[in-house]
C-alpha cells in the first residue's frame, strides 16, 4: 500500500500497476495476490489515500473554538490536505477506471463513504450547537451535507484552478458560511416573501 501511494506521488492519478508493482519491488501477479483485480486494488488505495487527507480535517471538529474559528479551521485544514496531497486528492476524486462490466469507479465508493462520514460529523457538531442555544436543529443534516459539498467542489476547483491562494479561499468560504449559519445560530427566523397579490 506504502508502495503504491509513492507511486501515485511520482507518477500522478493515472499510474498504472506495473508502476505500482515496480515500485513494491515485485511483478504485476505477486501485486495480484493481495487484491483481486484492479478494481479492488484502486480501492483500497483509494480509501488509504481518503485517510491520509482527513486525518487533517477529524482534529479541527473537536477544538474548543468560537463558531466562526471552527468554521475557518476546518476549511483550512481540509483544503491544507488536499494542497499537500495533490496526486492522492486526483487519485481518489478523479480516477475513472470502471470496475468490472462497466461498473461505477471504485473510487465513486471512497467519495460517497468519505463525503457521509464528514457530513455526519458536521451534522452532530451544528445539532449539538443549535441545541445548547436552544434552536431548532431540523436543518442541521440539510445544512451540513450542502456545506461539505460546497467546500469539496470549491476545493476541487482551486486545486485545479489556482486562480487565489488557499488562505484567500477559506477566507471567502468562511465568510459565505458564517454568514449563512450565523442567523440560524442565533435563532434568527427565515424571512419568506409575501406571495405576489397579496
Amino acid at each position: 500500500m506504502e508502495a503504491a501511494l509513492t507511486a501515485i506521488r511520482r507518477h500522478g492519478p493515472a499510474v498504472s500497476v506495473a508502476a505500482i508493482a515496480a515500485e513494491a519491488g515485485v511483478t504485476k501477479p505477486v501485486l495480484y495476490r493481495h487484491f483481486s483485480d484492479r478494481a479492488d486494488l484502486q480501492r483500497a488505495v483509494s480509501e488509504r489515500a481518503a485517510k491520509i487527507l482527513l486525518e487533517k480535517l477529524v482534529p479541527e471538529l473537536g477544538r474548543p473554538l468560537p463558531p466562526v474559528d471552527r468554521i475557518r479551521a476546518l476549511i483550512g485544514a481540509f483544503l491544507a490536505g488536499a494542497e499537500e496531497e495533490p496526486e492522492l486528492w486526483h487519485f481518489v476524486v478523479h480516477s475513472q477506471d470502471p470496475g468490472p462490466a462497466g461498473a461505477a469507479a471504485p473510487q465513486s465508493d471512497v467519495v460517497a463513504h468519505n463525503f457521509e462520514l464528514i457530513a455526519g460529523m458536521l451534522t452532530s457538531l451544528l445539532t449539538d450547537n443549535l441545541r445548547a442555544l436552544g434552536q431548532d436543529a431540523g436543518g442541521a443534516e440539510a445544512w451540513a451535507f450542502g456545506l461539505v459539498g460546497m467546500v469539496y467542489t470549491a476545493g476541487d476547483w482551486w486545486l485545479q484552478r489556482r486562480t487565489m491562494s488557499r488562505e484567500a479561499l477559506v477566507d471567502y468560504l468562511t465568510q459565505l458560511i458564517w454568514q449563512g449559519l450565523s442567523g440560524p445560530l442565533q435563532g434568527a427566523p427565515l424571512k419568506k416573501d409575501a406571495p405576489e397579490g397579496s
